[in-house]
């Protein structure tokens, strides 16, 4: 039977087949872009897996694994890391008094106990009978308790790093490994523990974290690492071979890679580089915490650790094993060991494996059709409703794979199909035209005043972004014990927005000075003037910024006084000079910014604000460019850290004249320094001690600085003395 068809049913379907050939062809380049570009799409979507996290929120542990907690209160009660191996020995023998099942460290030994009676006395030559050896000591203690050590591989070809194999007694085979490709990873060398300790110890395993990408959080960790063409596993993994009496480990291949590992009838999936994605419970301290000191002063309920998966690490922060993870910025390396033995007891694995790259070929070829079409042909008004429906349903079917089904889809690619599509469908037009001043926009909307970003708009073709040489006035500010202050805040979510009240009015008072804003470290800004845009009198611009930052403070201060939180102190450092400025980094991830000694010293001057008791330093290098009148104080003549140069530092008290009392105060003081350069001491320290002495003075530190300097010159006479005084450190 032959159907005819009308002119406008003939457009209607070969329009229809135009959009599904167009969005065949977007489909077909997002393939393309997920199969070879893998850095930054595999950040992009980890990150948003991250959030995925925080969306399900805690989940309950087994309780099965304990942590022995290195914490603040252990550094306290029992002294600086690291401690005497028979403090050491005397928790592992208490945790084994407590019955508990196994036990693992996520420390290294690397290094004899220089505490150690023993070592200190032969380092002496003192011959005595019977001294205690801590090293030997723990070495029992290690072999007579079911302790596990753990080790570290280097995976960046370390000179420092051993040559040698660790003891891991347990066999480790590869079946199918001729499937496909070996993508698993291997090492350079390795750290070791003392070979004394890993002579006693039953077994070890190495307790290496990678991070998956430039972020720095840790999302998977991997359970074997190939070191001299052998195997070795993991702290966790050898844990449970332990537990499990599995004398051995299985690896097997398929054609993809690593598709997981094996003990006894267990079977724990990997990725093709034999990495296990970890389904973390939540943040910090989900798992139960004992005190190190707690365990060593045998204060604990033994009923708690009986039985128990022991790990001991740390979680004090001057020891440096705090990691990133989905849930937490701030999160114990230890904990994540922890998490991986509790998947593996539950067996809840989230899994991503190489199989499932067809999925998501499948979901990107779909979500593109789909959305392309229903935008191509529903009305303009109803697309957002069309878009965020289709963004909604398949977000929500990555997450339940994710959760339910244990399978971890790229999230990415099918947002950025369903964006591209719409997109493409019905902007690319005007996307295109306005592309180039959106990407201005926004990189410095939050960073420039208005009329400088005007400006920059004006000349989008100009010059300004191209790396050049030019003078300007960087600014470096910190927030004064910051430390101690995020400790009293308690947690990540109240001090960022205790950071925000501080930085808000900070940041708009250096945009209202035509200032450009360069970074956020932390706690501290860095910024810049007369770049990327020239602004006239930028040395007194910043420093003008500077002032009101500082008397801004006093009513940020009352507010926080309300609040009942912490008062904020700073210190700022200026200098003026010629440095790089312009767009700088890689094709695929740039920023404008400036570079060079005028900014290391800008930096230095910051850092000195403690030292020198001033609120904030300046180089004579900005003194030289002011126009304005300020009242000034001269603080020293420093090489810092660094330099070669000496430089001038000079304290900023206030714009304009300074009062009678305060214009004594600095003739006397600059009259005293004047004596200090000339080698005439005994003159200047009579000054500085009545100026010291001076109830109303406004700067302590500087008095105290040239008196104990003056006293020590006075006793010990310096040779050919230019005044000039040099910083070791970089504060």
């Amino acid at each position: 039977m032959r159907v005819n068809l009308t002119s406008k049913t003939k457009k209607e379907i070969k329009k229809g087949f135009l959009y599904l050939l167009f969005s065949i062809i977007l489909a077909t380049s997002l393939f393309f872009v997920n199969r070879y570009a893998f850095t930054l799409p595999d950040s992009i979507d980890n990150r948003l897996r991250d959030y995925f996290f925080s969306i399900r929120g805690e989940m309950p542990q087994s309780d099965d694994v304990v942590i022995i907690d290195i914490d603040e209160k252990s550094l306290q009660e029992l002294g600086q890391w690291p401690w005497s191996r028979n403090k050491l020995s005397k928790i592992l023998h208490n945790l084994t008094d407590a019955n508990v099942m196994i036990m693992g460290f996520d420390i290294l030994f690397s290094e004899t106990d220089n505490s150690s009676p023993h070592k200190v006395l032969n380092e002496l030559n003192i011959k005595r009978e019977n001294i205690p050896n801590y090293d030997e000591e723990f070495a029992r203690a290690i072999g007579s308790t079911p302790t596990i050590l753990g080790y570290v591989f280097d995976l960046g070809q370390n000179p420092y790093s051993k040559q040698i194999s660790p003891n891991t007694p347990g066999a480790i085979f590869e079946r199918n490994k001729t499937l496909g490709e070996d993508y698993i990873i291997k090492a350079d060398g390795v750290y070791l523990n003392l070979p004394l300790f890993e002579d006693n110890a039953y077994s070890s395993g190495f307790f290496n974290t990678i991070y998956d990408d430039s972020s720095g959080v840790i999302r998977s960790v991997p359970l074997v690492i190939s070191y001299d063409d052998t195997l070795y596993s993991s702290l966790a993994l050898e844990l449970l071979r332990i537990l499990l009496d599995a004398p051995n480990i299985y690896v097997n291949y398929n054609e993809t890679g690593i598709e997981n590992v094996t003990l006894n009838d267990v079977v724990i999936p990997t990725d093709r580089f034999g990495r296990f994605h970890v389904n973390f419970r939540g943040p910090g301290k989900t798992f139960k915490y004992f005190s190190a000191s707690d365990i060593y002063h045998n204060t604990f309920d033994k009923k708690e650790l009986e039985g128990k998966i022991v790990l001991i690490g740390t979680s004090a922060v001057g020891l440096f094993d705090l990691r990133a993870i989905p849930f937490d910025p701030v999160f114990p390396g230890v904990e994540v060991h922890a998490n991986v033995i509790d998947n593996i007891i539950q067996g809840d694995f989230i899994v991503k494996n190489a199989n499932h790259d067809s999925i998501d070929i499948i979901l990107i070829f779909l979500i593109t059709s789909i959305t392309v079409m229903l935008v191509a042909y529903t009305p303009f008004l109803l697309n957002p409703v069309i878009i965020f429906g289709i963004l909604s349903g398949t977000l929500y079917f990555i997450y339940t794979s994710m959760f339910v089904d244990g399978i971890i889809l790229n999230i990415f690619f099918p947002i950025l199909a369903i964006v591209s599509g719409a997109i493409l469908a019905t902007l690319l037009n005007y996307f295109f035209k306005i592309k180039q001043e959106e990407a201005i926009k926004a990189k410095f909307a939050s960073k420039v005043s208005k009329e400088v970003m005007e400006n920059l708009l004006k000349n989008v073709d100009s010059k300004e972004f191209q790396a050049m040489e030019k003078e300007v006035t960087v600014f470096f500010s910190d927030v004064r014990n910051f430390t101690k202050i995020s400790e009293e805040m308690g947690s990540a979510k109240r001090l960022i927005e205790y950071l925000n009240q501080y930085m808000e009015p900070m940041s708009e008072t250096i945009i209202k000075y035509e200032g450009t804003i360069d970074k956020y470290i932390g706690d501290a800004i860095m910024a810049y003037w007369n770049a990327p845009a020239d602004v006239e009198n930028h040395a007194d611009k910043a420093v003008q910024a500077s002032l009101e930052q500082i008397k801004s403070l006093e009513p940020l201060n009352k507010r926080l006084i309300e609040e009942n939180k912490p008062l904020i102190d700073i210190g700022i450092g200026l200098n003026t000079g010629l440095a790089i400025v312009g767009e700088m980094g890689s094709s695929g991830r740039s920023d404008y910014t400036v570079i060079g000694d005028s900014i290391n010293l800008g930096a230095r001057l910051e850092s000195l604000c403690k030292f020198y008791g001033s609120k904030l330093n300046i180089s004579n290098f900005t003194k030289a460019k002011l126009e304005e009148e300020y009242v000034l104080r001269f603080l020293d003549l420093v090489k810092v850290k660094g330099k070669d140069e000496p430089a001038e530092i000079w304290q900023v008290h206030a714009q304009g004249k300074a009062s009678k009392q305060l214009q004594e105060e600095l003739d006397s003081h600059h009259n005293a320094v004047e004596l200090y350069k000339n080698s005439k001491f005994d003159e200047a320290l009579e000054i500085f001690k009545k100026l010291e002495g001076n109830e109303n003075k406004t700067n302590e530190n500087i008095y105290k600085i040239y008196i104990s300097r003056c006293e020590e010159f006075i006793e010990n006479p310096p040779i050919n003395f230019k005044g000039v005084y040099e910083h070791s450190t970089k504060g």
